[in-house]
């Protein structure tokens, strides 16, 4: 018969069905737990039980110890409930609760793909526990011993049993008044290797909107601002959200709309997935031309059912939330990750 699990502190309680897994009816239910194999091997589902009987089903010892079990632990991806649950879940107002920040934390630079002229991906493995985050969060790195300023860059993929890390980075140019500025990016494109050990801090940062609500999602992004943008919809579409799904990407010319073999691919697996790219300077055949603040409401002429999240420079932000907001957007289903110049 179904049980019910309840969310602790906001109260908030799923009906978890017969045969269903605890991070079933969560989903169901609209809460984005963090998962990744759901095979009781990666341990990122792992939450604090505070009562109740449940069956936790064959799960690896290195992903839910014999302590952590003792302690009250399981993973909610095999999880099924016996009788009535109450589970650590989020905050008073049932939004995910955030993790902790790491400070000293070591990855090896594994790979790196030019993505544009101007932007390449940097792949990162960690040495050590893989770091627990939310889709559309970042982490700081940098070298200050060797005068390389630590700085933020937000991670371009969804969590993963290795606990593998992406990031896209503009590379900026020295300014006349300023040699110093895009120091930290010119670092990771001209001198760190392959190879290499990286330190870093996190995860940090807020954007990553509220799992509970279930709307349709509109994203806006413009340059390596599609790296958070590209995190929260893996993860959406990974879990089976069931609304519409559209990804506006902004570029210069054809040549910097990056991703578009990923974009097409989501596109065939993901029925509720629609990718609208535009360039602003250079026209492209089949493409769509403009700013996206300027030609937002030849596509959504009505957002007041949506959620709308928005990464970029602060302007191009500042001018969507505008548009958004002109077009019916509700503030608070607006979420936002402005890049300001890191010097």
């Amino acid at each position: 018969m179904p049980q019910e699990v309840k969310l602790h502190p906001s109260g908030q309680v799923v009906t978890c069905e017969d045969g269903e897994t605890v991070l079933e009816a969560l989903e169901r239910s609209g809460y984005a737990l963090p998962n990744n194999c759901r095979a009781g091997a990666c341990g990122e589902c792992k939450v604090h039980v505070r009562s109740g009987e449940f069956d936790q089903g064959f799960v690896l010892d290195m992903a839910l110890s014999q302590d952590e079990r003792a302690e009250g632990f399981g993973l909610m991806c095999m999880a099924k409930p016996l009788g009535p649950m109450v589970i650590d879940w989020g905050t008073e107002d049932a939004k995910p609760k955030l993790f902790p920040p790491r400070a000293s934390q070591y990855a090896v630079l594994v790979d790196r793909i030019a993505r544009t002229p101007r932007i390449t991906e940097f792949v990162l493995r960690p040495l050590g526990e893989p770091m627990r985050f939310w889709p559309g969060q970042y982490i700081q790195l940098g070298d200050p011993g060797a005068g390389v300023p630590v700085r933020s860059y937000s991670l371009a993929s969804a969590p993963r049993p290795d606990g593998e890390l992406k990031l896209q980075v503009t590379r900026a140019e020295a300014e006349d008044k300023d040699p110093l500025a895009g120091r930290t990016s010119r670092w990771l494109h001209d001198e760190v290797q392959l190879g290499d050990t990286l330190r870093f801090s996190g995860p940090h940062g807020t954007f990553i909107g509220d799992p509970a609500v279930d709307t349709p999602v509109l994203c806006l992004a413009a340059g390596s601002g599609l790296a958070p943008i590209l995190s929260l919809t893996e993860a959406a579409l990974r879990r089976g959200y069931k609304p519409p799904v559209t990804l506006m990407f902004s570029a210069r010319e054809v040549a910097e709309l990056y991703d578009r073999g990923l974009m097409r691919y989501w596109e065939q697996r993901y029925p509720n997935f629609r990718y609208l790219p535009t360039t602003t300077r250079v026209p492209a055949e089949g493409l769509l031309h403009g700013r996206i603040p300027t030609i937002l409401g030849q596509q959504f002429p009505d957002l007041s059912g949506y959620s709308v999240f928005i990464a970029g420079t602060t302007s191009f932000v500042d001018d969507c939330v505008f548009a958004a907001k002109a077009l019916g957007a509700k503030p608070q289903l607006i979420h936002t990750e402005g890049f300001f110049t890191q010097i």
